[in-house]
């Protein structure tokens, strides 16, 4: 019996601990040093756009248009036309390269490297872009503040391009928690910031190195790309101000499909998370121990309903226990809090906050329907066109 209670008292902590880990990171943060301390003027580097579509090209027109507006010159634009009908695309400027293969890709990192094997020249950089995503004018130029720091992989911001419906806020809401903690505070606290899919760059020798060899199924391409990224003790550079605008899921259905992938992916690398830490502790490897905790961590969710689970058991079991949960809620809201003021959310954000019991229904849903996940089509419906210009700014 008294081993049972222990493993229940240690249950308790673990999963507590992820709510706590981020005011760790919080109030660690103060202590680092800053990696910027010079001022570097960087060069105008060659850069390779890869612009990634599958099965849809409506949304192409508008994010090709938000690339040819960069205040940049250096830079070819890869549109990769995965199995999709391009009879209706027409891009008239010759830094437009138009590609559409042959057979069907179905992956990321296979359109990728069709686009990187039909460079039109040896590019310093890629940066890969979402078909949904529109970019900010600066985007290139904020990137290059850390190239000439000597990074070779960069993430940029994906802030919300769309505020339509209260699960595209509660969407937002929660991509600028996890980007604050798994991008921000890991970034200043010396580890690596994880990448998000898109609006992230490399060095083109170094992605080569890093993922031509691998074949990746399915979801979660980026997951496998900091992996090796993190395994060749490289670090991951947060950059702030590099935005691009992403749509983010504006209808349920949508939600639970794409969630099913997220939640899908999780199970499938959270224990390499768990190895990385584990070897960054052995190695006193600061980055690699950091970012494996977070990798390896639930769905935010799944941590709160374990949580809630461990507050009723403890009402009846162990009421002394309930002074760790209240600490460890408090620490999540004050984090979570700080997350939203220091990306400055507008107040549609907060008023939507009132459904999110709605929003962790649906992902349960999207948990019963992640083992086949990779059975949904990669293809993910948008709902929501724009252009740059009708986009605010955050802050604004």
């Amino acid at each position: 019996m008294e081993v049972l209670l222990a493993l229940w008292v240690v249950f308790q902590i673990l999963t507590g601990f992820n709510l706590v880990l981020p005011l760790l990171l919080y109030i660690l943060r103060f202590f680092q040093q800053k990696d910027f301390t010079e001022t570097v003027i960087p060069k105008a580097y060659d850069y390779a756009i890869i612009v990634t579509a599958y099965e849809q090209t409506t949304l192409l027109p508008s994010v090709v248009d938000s690339i040819l507006k960069l205040n940049y010159k250096n830079y070819l634009v890869y549109v990769v036309a995965d199995k999709c009908d391009i009879s209706n695309l027409h891009f008239n400027d010759e830094r437009v390269v138009l590609l559409r293969p042959e057979e069907t890709l179905a992956s990321n990192t296979k359109s990728h490297f069709y686009a990187i094997n039909r460079f039109e020249r040896p590019h310093d950089y890629l940066t890969i872009i979402d078909s949904d995503n529109l970019v900010d004018p600066e985007y290139l130029n904020e990137l290059n503040q850390f190239f000439a720091r000597g990074f070779i992989a960069v993430q940029g911001v994906r802030a919300a391009k769309n505020l339509n419906t209260s699960y595209a806020c509660l969407d937002e809401a929660g991509d600028m928690y996890y980007r604050y903690i798994d991008r921000k505070l890991l970034f200043d606290n010396g580890s690596s910031a994880s990448l998000a899919g898109s609006g992230m760059a490399f060095s083109t020798p170094f992605y080569r190195e890093c993922l031509e060899l691998l074949h990746i199924e399915g979801a979660g391409f980026d997951k496998v790309l900091q992996m090796e990224i993190l395994n060749r003790g490289q670090r991951i550079a947060f950059a702030e101000k590099a935005i691009v605008y992403d749509e983010k899921t504006s209808k349920s259905g949508q939600l639970v499909n794409q969630r099913a992938r997220w939640i899908n992916t999780w199970f499938k690398y959270a224990g390499k998370g768990l190895k990385l830490a584990g070897s960054g502790l052995k190695d006193f490897n600061k980055n690699q121990f950091l970012c494996g905790l977070v990798f390896s961590r639930p769905p935010l969710f799944i941590v709160v309903g374990l949580s809630g689970f461990c507050m009723m058991v403890d009402l009846f079991v162990f009421p002394y226990q309930l002074f760790y949960w209240l600490f460890a809620v408090l620490a999540f809201f004050f984090i979570f809090f700080i997350a939203l003021r220091h990306f400055k959310a507008p107040k549609i954000i907060y008023q939507s906050l009132v459904r999110i019991p709605v929003f962790i229904f649906y992902q349960i849903l999207s948990l019963l329907k992640a083992k086949k996940a990779n059975q949904i089509s990669t293809a993910t419906q948008h709902y929501y066109e724009s252009k740059i210009d009708d986009v605010e700014t955050p802050g604004n």
